[in-house]
């Protein structure tokens, strides 16, 4: 259990990143500064950037508990599930967002119209890219800068990347799943076919 410190310290990261995800959504991004949301939230500006090093990071105050969820997917996955499947239970569909939090429509609204979180947000997939293949890559039981094993990681996390940020449906996103176990032999080449009758035969 949390002593009382760390719950302090959990309550007042929350209520930094929900004072500044409201007036983000209000005003835009760019038109609220750092000073205007340690004020709102009723701390020093010393306070905020203890728990948040830029503007952007008060936006994906989820990202470390994203990254976790998401080599654990991997890692935990139950016996005689493939790795591939467990990612794609765990990235299709989205996550439900959390009653006392922005709605997951609204975080990707504000990312997808702000070009600087949209730039943080592929930052930050490199870094979770980077625990994901090292996570792929003991569980295959191979070295850690296994090809094989970043290539996955990377091709999961832009699939991934592109069906939130883009214009693409869960449905799109799992049709990559699909390419990724079958392969893309006869992309292109006919259009009554699919990855799965092409692995049946």
């Amino acid at each position: 259990m949390a002593g009382l410190r760390e719950r302090k310290k959990a309550q007042t990261r929350k209520r930094l990143a929900d004072t500044a995800f409201t007036l983000f959504r209000e005003r835009g991004f760019e038109n609220v500064t750092v000073a205007e949301i340690a004020d709102a939230a009723e701390v020093a500006m010393s306070t905020l950037f203890a728990y948040f090093p830029c503007k952007e990071a008060l936006v994906f105050d989820a990202e470390d508990e994203y990254e976790r969820a998401l080599t654990a997917a991997v890692r935990d996955r139950a016996a005689g599930v493939s790795m591939l499947d467990a990612l794609e239970a765990h990235l299709v569909p989205a996550a439900q967002p959390t009653p006392d939090g922005p709605s997951g429509e609204d975080f990707v609204e504000l990312v997808k119209s702000t070009p600087a979180l949209l730039e943080y947000a592929g930052r930050a997939m490199r870094h979770w890219e980077a625990s994901l293949a090292a996570t792929i890559a003991q569980e295959a039981g191979v070295p850690e800068d296994d090809l094989l094993a970043t290539t996955l990681a990377r091709f999961v996390l832009d699939a991934n990347f592109l069906a939130t940020y883009g214009d693409h449906s869960p449905e799109d996103l799992k049709a990559v799943f699909e390419r990724l176990r079958y392969g893309w032999g006869d992309f292109g080449a006919t259009t009554d076919r699919n990855p799965t009758s092409v692995a049946a035969e």
